[in-house]
């Protein structure tokens, strides 16, 4: 009887092992977001380049800054215009062929701009290829994986996720500017198109489209989610949803806020701040390793903002960020100098914690608002905020052309930003999604 009863406490003792080895293992889910951590870095390195090039292309072929601007314009309009397609797509042929092949038509627009010697061949290599293959790696790939793995923590890996092309940008900003001043633009380039290039095998081998092609649940989730069917048409549904979101005030309101928050980042910071900076005497290399300190913060920031949005108000927090954003660049003008100096340090600081923490709230009231609908809205809502960065990025060109500075560009994006901050406080908090079904226009 002392045997029988040792023995079953022995096997309840194994199976206890057993069973807490299971409770602490992590969940699949974790690694997936790994893999799009690491490949939004590696497709990061597309997007450090452009502010670095103004000033090489201008002295090597002497087109004007406009010009230039304009293939940053076009490349950054696609980027956005792109994104609610590719999440249609990733829908329809899955997320691993979708970022695959974006990456590959990065590597091929990056690499065919060692040849160019006509600003038509910029818009086309890195206006067209370019700006098409970073589209499909937009935040909507984030949101896609976001939504798709996780139930719980959607704020905090939305977080994450933003804050890689923030990495990305801190690895390759000082790497590519140090290349271009002791060898050239075209090997920058080339660096680009391998650095896309070597991400394809890890998204190939290690990405999986849904946990249910693992057998798992979502992370946090209580049931088993079956795999959706693959949705045809995947044009059509992105046009669709966009029609019926069109039909509603938030997201207007979502759209105009990022707008602005594409104008104010990638489209004046990324583009002009180190051609400005040179303007007044610093070195490139060291206002690249500013924007690279401004990567540092993002992360923190971002992270930080996810973690914020799980918890409190997204539309004020929404409104203190583009408040924050739009004082801090009142204040740029006269930080500029020949030098580092400590208030510089505090605007790259200040401004980086800020400089994409709007994504995880922003996300988040898409998701409130428009449900299984939400990745390929916030693709539209993406579209938008590069169709501001598009925009910022031509006119900053044209305005240094025009004026002799930039001055005219930070006044005006630190008034857009207070606008924002007004916009998002008047977004309903009453799900559409709803009212919609009803066939009611909110």
């Amino acid at each position: 009887m002392t045997q029988t009863t040792d023995a079953a406490a022995e096997t309840a003792s194994e199976q206890s092992a057993r069973t807490g080895r299971r409770r602490t293992r992590v969940h699949r889910a974790w690694f997936v977001a790994a893999v799009t951590f690491v490949t939004i870095i590696g497709a990061a390195a597309f997007r450090s380049l452009p502010g670095l090039l103004i000033d090489p292309l201008h002295q090597e072929f002497h087109w004007s800054r406009g010009t230039i601007g304009l293939a940053v314009s076009v490349n950054l309009a696609l980027y956005g215009l792109t994104a609610p397609f590719a999440a249609a797509l990733m829908d329809r042929f899955g997320i691993r062929r979708v970022v695959a092949l974006a990456l590959i038509v990065i590597a091929v627009g990056s690499g065919a701009t060692v040849w160019m010697t006509e600003a038509w061949q910029l818009l086309l290599c890195w206006g067209l290829l370019v700006g098409l293959g970073s589209g499909s790696m937009a935040l909507a790939f984030a949101a896609t994986v976001t939504n798709r793995w996780f139930t719980e923590r959607r704020g905090l890996v939305t977080g994450i996720l933003t804050a890689a092309s923030a990495s990305g940008q801190l690895i390759f900003l000082p790497l590519l500017s140090w290349i271009i001043s002791e060898h050239d633009w075209r090997p920058a380039a080339v660096t680009v198109a391998l650095a896309a290039l070597a991400v394809v095998p890890f998204v190939w081998l290690l990405l999986r489209d849904h946990p249910a092609d693992v057998g798992l649940k979502p992370y946090g989730a209580t049931e088993f989610v079956e795999k959706p069917q693959p949705v045809p048409g995947a044009a059509r549904r992105a046009v669709s949803v966009l029609l019926s979101a069109a039909r509603t005030g938030p997201f207007w309101l979502l759209a105009g806020t990022f707008a602005i928050c594409g104008a104010s980042t990638n489209g004046l910071i990324q583009t002009h701040f180190v051609p400005a900076a040179h303007d007044h005497g610093m070195p490139i290399t060291a206002a690249a390793s500013l924007l690279a300190v401004i990567g540092v913060f993002d992360v923190v920031g971002t992270i930080a903002s996810g973690w914020f949005t799980d918890r409190f108000e997204p539309r004020r927090l929404l409104a203190v960020y583009y408040a924050l954003r739009g004082i801090s660049l009142l204040f740029l003008p006269l930080l500029l100098a020949p030098s580092v100096h400590p208030p510089m340090l505090f605007f790259i600081v200040f401004y980086g914690l800020d400089w994409v923490a709007t994504v995880p709230p922003t996300l988040a009231l898409c998701r409130e608002q428009y449900g299984d609908d939400s990745a390929i809205v916030f693709g539209w809502v993406l579209a938008s905020h590069q169709v501001g960065a598009a925009l910022v990025a031509f006119l900053g060109g044209v305005a240094r052309d025009t004026f002799g500075s930039y001055d005219v560009m930070w006044y005006a994006s630190g008034a857009l930003c207070a606008v924002a901050a007004l916009m998002a406080l008047v977004i309903r908090r009453r799900p559409v999604r709803a009212a919609l079904a009803r066939g009611v226009s909110p």
